[in-house]
């Protein structure tokens, strides 16, 4: 195979040489000439040295490394590349659990596959490419998934029509690649809790994935608690809460969610009066309710996607966790989280000590969390730590 070639800027080429996946048009001095979106290109440092392998986008990131040897990226090449994500997963205890069937098999750049997202839900994968490169190769991904699980993937479902870039003109559209998809295969268990999974219509692939870790922490602390769980979506943290806490509540903006959170209650505990769901925006009830809740989840959606929108996010936060962090009873436990990529660990804690702040609450940091073991952070990559969380304990 006859790759195309990319020679960087003089003095360009350093991020690449410390293994960051990422190439933006500004570095590059020449190359790009004829190049379809999704086209494998080899790129080179300006005296000729061979970097890498990757992904071409006209974007401001023109190119998605994944390989930093040189390669015949070839099904063979790939499938490697999903056995190394398939084995790092059962040796983190994921795969093949008996107590859990959702998880996540290739996360992007955490598993040098950037731009690419595989998400296991019992016998189905769901895939969602993030770049006309991996969007070109999903016919041969879903060929690779049953032999690199061990037959635990029997259906492929593709969802990139909301993640692929709007100017490639691909003309996705979502649906089944292999297999087949019924009422069983959308049900599936984590930690033992029975979830119902919506991965055509629902959010990402229908299902946050990346919360488990927090919703077992969650689980630990709700014992005889009032728990409020914000921008619930399908009730994850609900129904962990619902094992010992005292009253839960769920509230979200949509009514199809909260529909949903409803019935992965009953899934689990049956027609429950603990529990109640609530259709409203999540400022308007926090503001208006009463004081009687000691346990506050907030969840809410990424507050910003691009740099742009940085300094409005922020403000989002702090006014936010402040309106929990007013009403909260004392002795209460605030668990809230970021999930924005261009917010940083630091521009989080801070927008919640400010929150604080004006509250005049003493507060204390019981832990800082992040994602689990199968969204990994690639360490040549922090961006890819996108998911933060503090849980507070108020005085």
């Amino acid at each position: 195979m006859t790759l195309s070639k990319i020679t960087l800027k003089k003095g360009k080429d350093q991020s690449v040489r410390r293994y960051h996946p990422w190439i933006f048009s500004g570095a590059i001095a020449t190359g790009p000439g004829t190049l379809k979106e999704g086209d494998v290109v080899e790129v080179f440092a300006s005296d000729g040295t061979y970097l890498a392998t990757g992904h071409w986008s006209p974007g401001s990131i023109a190119v998605r490394i994944f390989s930093f040897s040189r390669c015949e990226p070839d099904r063979e090449f790939f499938r490697k590349k999903l056995t190394d994500a398939m084995q790092y997963r059962i040796n983190t205890g994921l795969a093949g659990s008996s107590d859990t069937d959702v998880w996540r098999l290739v996360h992007g750049e955490g598993d040098g596959l950037p731009g690419l997202v595989i998400d296991i839900y019992g016998s189905m994968a769901v895939m969602q490419a993030h770049s006309a490169g991996f969007w070109h190769l999903r016919g041969m991904l879903a060929e690779l998934l049953p032999g690199i699980t061990g037959n635990i993937v029997t259906s492929v479902y593709d969802k990139s029509e909301g993640t692929l870039p709007y100017m490639a003109k691909l003309g996705p559209v979502n649906g089944l690649i292999s297999g087949s998809i019924s009422q069983n295969n959308a049900l599936v268990t984590e930690n033992g809790f029975k979830f119902r999974v919506d991965w055509e219509k629902g959010q990402k692939t229908g299902f946050f994935i990346d919360q488990r870790d927090n919703r077992n922490l969650v689980r630990q602390y709700s014992s005889g608690r009032n728990v409020l769980n914000m921008f619930g979506y399908t009730g994850g943290f609900s129904v962990y809460a619902m094992s010992n806490a005292a009253r839960v509540h769920t509230v979200d903006s949509s009514e199809t969610a909260t529909a949903l959170a409803d019935e992965n209650v009953i899934l689990n505990f049956g027609n429950d009066g603990r529990h109640k769901s609530f259709t409203a925006d999540a400022f308007t009830f926090l503001a208006g309710m009463k004081s009687e809740y000691d346990l506050i989840v907030l969840d809410p959606p990424a507050f910003a996607k691009h740099q742009t929108a940085l300094s409005q996010a922020l403000q989002g936060y702090r006014r936010l966790n402040a309106l929990a962090l007013k009403k909260i009873k004392p002795g209460g436990l605030l668990f809230t989280y970021s999930c924005s990529q261009v917010v940083s660990r630091e521009d989080f804690r801070r927008s919640v000590f400010v929150a604080a702040a004006n509250t005049g609450r003493n507060v204390r940091i019981l832990h800082q969390t992040g994602q689990p073991p199968d969204h990994p952070v690639n360490i040549y990559h922090p961006e890819s730590e996108y998911l933060k969380g503090l849980v507070l304990y108020v005085e």
